[in-house]
């Protein structure tokens, strides 16, 4: 399984538009390579660099696994988001406090649809999801404000 972004690399600078300090648009990613058997995909958005721990950026799961592409600024028809570290039930972009940031997008094959509500947390998406993987991919993107 793999996981692209057309606006940036792996380990490249996430532009300015996809953060709290632009335009907060949710970056185009590509699935590539995800296992027949899978029933759904969950994506997980983080920082592992924040001052009081890993930040959870967004939270989406019960993907159709058959999307290839989440497209610019859309959530997926039928998918279902989390409530992220802002406290918001949507994609919340980097917004660094000072230096640097690594934001891991990482994607989950998963080979059940998974029995949660919109707004759930890290936790309890990970506590379902974690006899369930059949695969997973990660792209990490730079910020600094």
């Amino acid at each position: 399984m793999n996981i692209t972004s057309q606006a940036f690399t792996n380990g490249g600078k996430i532009p300015d538009k996809y953060t709290k300090y632009g335009d907060n648009r949710i970056p185009p990613v590509r699935f590539e390579d995800v296992p027949e058997r899978a029933r759904s995909l969950a994506l997980i958005v983080d920082d592992p660099d924040a001052p009081s721990g890993t930040f959870n950026h967004w939270l989406l799961f019960n993907l159709d696994p058959r999307t290839r592409e989440i497209k610019e600024d859309s959530v997926p028809v039928m998918a279902t988001q989390g409530r992220n570290d802002y406290g918001e039930v949507a994609y919340g972009g980097p917004q660094p406090p000072s230096g640097e940031h690594r934001y891991f997008f990482k994607a989950y094959a998963l080979d059940t649809v998974l029995p949660l509500t919109r707004g759930v947390s890290r936790q309890e998406l990970e506590r379902e999801m974690k006899d369930h993987i059949l695969d997973s991919a990660t792209l990490m993107g730079k910020y600094a404000h």
